[in-house]
This record gives C-alpha cells, structure tokens and sequence, in this order.
C-alpha cells in the first residue's frame, strides 16, 4: 500500500505560472458551475413560463446536484482506475449535450430529467479538475494553483449570475445553452491536454482491492480533519452566509434586491483577490495556519453580521468573510491532494467534492434549526461557535500522533 503521508516536492514552489494548461484545467471547473450560477437568475422566469409552483421551482437546482454528491466517488475511482481523460471527455460531452436538452424542454418534468442528465456529466467535473491540478504540481505550487483555481471560481461566482440575467432578457432557454462551451474544452483536452492515460499504480488493482485500500487511507485521523473541516466550511456557508445573511439583510435592515445583490457580489470579489495571492501567504505560513486563522476569521465576522444595523456596513464582515473562505479552502484541497497516496488521489478529490455537497445540502438545515430555536442571531452565532469547533477539532487531529505515518 502507497505511504498515506507523501512527501512533498517542494522543488519550483515558488515559480507558479498560469499559462495555457493551466487555464485550460480551470476552464473545466468554469464549465461545472455554470450550470448553477448562471441558472439562478433565471429560476423566477422559468418558474412562470413552465407554470411551477414556488415551492417545486427549487428541484431544478437539487435535480442537478444529486448526481454530484452520490456519484462523484465513483468517477473518482474510475478516473484513478481508467485515467482522468476517459472519464473527463465524455462527462463534458454529455453536459454539452444535457444543457442544449434543457433549453428544448417543454414542460417541468421534461427539463427535471434533462437537468439530472446535465448533472451527471457535471458530476466528475470538479474532482478530476482538482486532480489534474494535484497531478501537475505539488508543495507550494500546489497550493498557489488551487488558491488561483479558487480565485477564477470567485470571479465566476461575480459574472455568471450577470450573464444568466443578460441572456434571460431574450430567454431563459438560452442560459441552458451555455453548456455547449464544453464542446470545445473537450476537443482541446483531448487533442491538447498531455496526461497518462492509466494511473500505473492502480493497473492491476481490482475494484474491491481499490476501494478497500481507499478507505483504510481515509481512516488516517489527519484526512478525517481535512473531510470535516471542509464539511463545516460548507454548512456555514450555504446556510448562515448564502442563504440567511441575505434574509436578515432584507426582513431587519429593509434591503432591496439589488443591494443584497452588490453584497454577495463584494464577498466573491474579496474571496478572488485573497484567493490569488495564496502563493505569496504560504511562503510565510503553513497551509494548516492558514486555514485555523480562515475559520477565526469566519467566526468572528459571523459574530459582527448580527450587531449591523445598516446594510452597507454589512460589506466589512462579508469581505472578511470572503477572505476567510479563501484562505481555508485552497489550502484544505491542496493539503488534501498531497495526502492521497499515489493511484487514489483522484477517489481523494471526489471525495472531497462529495463533502461539499453533503456540508451544502446540511447547511440549510443547520440554520433552520438555529432560526427555529434562537432566531435569525442564533443562525450567525451558532455558526460562529462552529466554526470555533471545527478549529479545535482541525488542530486536534492534525495533531494526534499515528505510529506509522507523518505529515
């Protein structure tokens, strides 16, 4: 069995370049969101033009994702089984294909089923993207890649929701359309992109044989910290951030629209700019300082965000916020792929994107049950106080002691 804990190649990690394959790479996570962030402007049209009822309209978003969160494992041991190209190909194919399906649709069920199709080809997007980048690099440039890879996600987050609202002026069938984009980033990786068509340590593996060495590596106490603190990083999120902050903006501080708009837009400009210096922050502190000092940070802007009584004074938590996600979350993925042993870091990124969708399909529920308890302060400081324990926990794995294995 692989060393859990690789030793890290911390040769040129100061020479990080985004060129062409590079930018290349992060043009497949571009794909993948976009077929969230451009569709959320447009979920009031097609809740009209399809006749869907407020309270079903929101499947057009859980359609998507559940592929994702259930079948990103299994493309994670196929990529690592059969090699990243014969997995990532078809999957951009079949997103293209799935999102020009979408904008044919004639009625809900129609465009619920072609929405599950999209979700599958989106559903090995991001995990095989982050193992080609852990592929590509290591050490310190490892963690400068996956903080510009978060920044670029950052500058999505900013300009798909503007796009998806341009296109929905002449229809909404026409943000769907944007899927056909991975036509040509398929070509490209396939004609372009130079990559082993077969990981050599896991040729002669066997499923079962993969999936229990998997899992025994999984058991480390320091890729359990890793797994939680991406867990919790996505329940507050989701929940306090995405989904309550803008409640509390507009029931307590009476903020329009457009306002609450302009704030979550501030918090993923703050989050891209942090993002991309990360290169130039782990050359003066350890990925794991980084991602302690991201979560105190996130606590104590939770904190704030309740004691606010104007909503413009709301932009100083959220870009400390933002700065806190970008902090932690290059530098849990980047300390995550350098764990994975050879031959399974693919498993180990898709298991970390099934994380994600587990903390985001939590964290409303998490905030639920805080609002239903202590009302919508409680959602911020029961958060906070999470966030404080996940940093307790982090450093308490990172720092038990296992016979065989270091970090």
């Amino acid at each position: 069995m692989s060393s859990l804990s690789k030793q890290i190649n911390s040769k040129n990690t100061n020479n990080f370049v985004f060129d062409s394959k590079f930018f290349l790479i992060i043009s497949i996570s571009m794909i993948a969101i976009s077929g969230v962030l451009s569709i959320n402007p447009v979920v009031p049209k097609i809740a009209q033009s399809l006749n869907v009822a407020p309270q079903n309209i929101g499947m057009i978003m859980t359609i998507f994702l559940i592929p994702t969160t259930f079948g990103s494992l299994i493309f994670g041991a196929l990529a690592d089984r059969f090699g990243r190209k014969k997995i990532l190909i078809p999957s951009l194919l079949l997103f293209g294909i799935g999102g020009i399906l979408c904008a044919s649709a004639t009625n809900f069920h129609s465009l619920l089923e072609w929405r599950f199709l999209t979700g599958i080809g989106a559903a090995s997007l991001e995990a095989i993207e982050l193992t080609l980048i852990s592929d590509l690099y290591s050490g310190k440039m490892l963690t400068s890649a996956m903080g510009m890879n978060a920044a670029m996600i950052g500058v999505a987050a900013t300009f798909y929701p503007l796009i998806g609202g341009m296109l929905a002026e002449f229809s909404w069938r026409y943000v769907f359309l944007l899927s056909i984009l991975a036509f040509p980033i398929a070509l490209i990786i396939s004609t372009k992109l130079k990559l082993p068509t077969k990981q050599s340590s896991t040729q002669e593996l066997n499923l079962k044989s993969y999936l229990n060495t998997t899992w025994k590596n999984i058991q480390n106490p320091k890729v359990i910290g890793l797994l939680f603190t991406v867990f919790s990083m996505f329940i507050i999120e989701l929940g306090a951030f995405y989904i309550y902050l803008p409640m509390y903006a507009g029931t307590t501080l009476h903020a329009s629209g457009t306002e609450i708009g302009i704030i979550l837009s501030i918090e993923s400009i703050a989050f891209a700019i942090a993002a991309s210096q990360l290169g130039i922050l782990t050359r003066l502190f350890s990925e794991r300082s980084l991602i302690s000092f991201g979560f105190l940070i996130c606590g104590l802007s939770l904190l704030v965000m309740p004691l606010i009584h104007s909503i413009w004074l709301l932009v100083t938590p959220c870009i400390i916020f933002g700065i806190s996600q970008a902090l932690a979350l290059p530098s849990l993925q980047s300390m995550l792929a350098a764990i994975a042993p050879e031959g399974h870091r693919a498993s180990f990124m898709a298991l970390n994107v099934t994380v994600q969708s587990l903390g985001r399909a939590l964290g409303p529920l998490f905030a639920g049950v805080s609002f239903g308890i202590w009302g919508i302060q409680g959602v911020f400081y029961a958060n906070a106080l999470l966030a404080i324990i996940t940093v307790i926990i982090f450093n308490f794995l990172f720092s038990y002691k296992t016979r065989p294995h270091t970090y």
